[in-house]
């Protein structure tokens, strides 16, 4: 049976910048980072405590700039804001209440966005 989620794949028409956002900005670990040919390169990105990973590829056939369709979780929605926000991440949406949790969006460098929860 199906054990959980391995990655999840962002498309990025700039690697080096998003790479540079989710290690910097966000804190994930670079995993693997390895070249395909002259445009391709696959970078796994390695969350602190999680299992699932996060795939920035190369857009070609797939358009960069939309909505994650998922979200990431934390322990307290704001107090990561506050500290992402600090890091210079741009959020959308900051964090609001709502009776199943609390959620905020932010926006990574290609205008990708996606949901901060609460668990």
């Amino acid at each position: 049976m199906i054990k959980g989620v391995k990655f999840v794949s962002i498309p990025y028409v700039d690697q080096e910048r998003a790479l540079a956002f989710w290690r910097d900005a966000m804190g994930f670990r670079v995993a693997t980072d390895q070249r395909f040919d002259e445009t391709q390169r696959w970078i796994e990105m390695k969350i602190p405590g999680a299992e699932t990973q996060v795939v920035l590829f190369n857009a070609e056939g797939a358009k960069a700039g939309g909505f994650f369709n998922g979200a990431f979780t934390c322990d307290s929605v704001e107090k990561t804001y506050e500290e992402l926000l600090a890091r210079g991440v741009e959020f959308v949406k900051p964090p609001k209440a709502e009776p199943w949790g609390t959620s905020s969006i932010f926006k990574d460098t290609e205008g990708n966005t996606f949901v901060l929860s609460s668990r």
